[in-house]
């Protein structure tokens, strides 16, 4: 791997290139999450019906504008997240390895849950004004509103209208719902990552390469999904939200499983598994690339020590 600035260059390139292609699933994941937001069953709206329903529906009524409404504030939370999601977890893992095991290379898979969990906490936390703005854009529709309409110009507009409002405090307005959602999908995205290419190389004789990044990449995606997707739905309402509805993370679960059901924590699953399938794979496999490009460039601009301690990702 590059040095750990290298890595999350990398990783903020990676992640940038992933959200491009599937941003479109993440709209329809969020309005989904937000139709029918404390209504009883049998009273709530379905404007958008799955993952390819809602982008036609979007598309027809709102055009590609409105399909990929927020996709600044995604990059910039992108940079952020996956920059030191993957720029972080390795130094963290090592170091850790190094102290608790006496040897940095030994893998330890509670080590490497906390070790991303941590890594993700802390890209959430410090991306966590540009999703809360991306989360608001993406839910505003002038055709088939869902959930509480705000109506930004664009991202900056955004930002400075919830400054103007709430202070700093608004701007990290649900961060707490953030940080639990992403140290869930962080905790096991890299570790299963790992685990399931060194399983596939082991069991199946796959060797290094874009098969075993893609099935790799797989495998882990439906595992994030699963685990994050409750929080994420938490996190899309607080967000979302305009004044006090929900008071905390609690609160919001409490409401929504009690007048919606309990399966209202997982609306907008399969929009949501549609865009973190391709978005793992596109992420952890660009990652690859990158760091081994990074890592080329590194070696001609940076001294050798800078260099010595430095591990590749296919090395893991």
């Amino acid at each position: 791997m590059a040095t750990t600035a290298g890595a999350f260059v990398a990783g903020g390139i990676a992640a940038c290139g992933a959200v491009t292609a599937t941003h479109p699933f993440e709209t329809v994941k969020i309005r989904m999450q937000l139709q029918g937001e404390l209504q009883t069953k049998g009273h709530q709206p379905h404007h958008y019906r799955g993952p390819f329903h809602g982008v036609g529906v979007i598309v027809r009524n709102e055009g590609l504008r409105g399909i990929y409404r927020g996709i600044g504030c995604a990059y910039v939370y992108q940079v952020l997240l996956n920059g030191c999601r993957l720029g972080f977890y390795e130094p963290m893992r090592n170091g850790l390895a190094t102290l608790l095991l006496r040897d940095g290379k030994k893998q330890n898979l509670g080590i490497n849950m906390f070790c991303g969990a941590s890594s993700g906490i802390i890209g959430a936390a410090a991306g966590s004004p540009f999703f809360l703005v991306k989360t608001r854009l993406q839910s505003y529709s002038p055709f088939l509103p869902v959930g509480t309409q705000h109506n930004y110009r664009n991202a900056v507009d955004g930002l400075s209208q919830i400054y103007k409002a709430e202070g700093l405090g608004g701007l990290y307005r649900g961060v707490g719902a953030a940080m639990i959602r992403t140290g869930f999908g962080s905790s096991v995205q890299l570790p299963t990552y790992f685990f399931a290419k060194r399983r596939l190389v082991k069991h199946l004789g796959m060797e290094e390469g874009a098969l075993l990044h893609l099935a790799s990449s797989t495998v882990s995606g439906f595992v994030v999904c699963c685990f994050m997707h409750p929080p994420d739905t938490i996190m899309s309402r607080l967000y979302n939200q305009n004044g006090n509805l929900y008071k905390g993370v609690f609160d919001c679960l409490g409401k929504t499983i009690r007048t919606e059901g309990f399966f209202a924590i997982y609306k907008g699953f399969l929009p949501h598994l549609a865009r973190i399938l391709p978005h793992t794979i596109l992420t952890l496999s660009l990652a690859e690339q990158t760091n081994k490009l990074i890592r080329k460039f590194e070696q001609k601009i940076l001294p050798a020590s800078a260099l010595g301690d430095a591990k590749g990702l296919s090395r893991n």
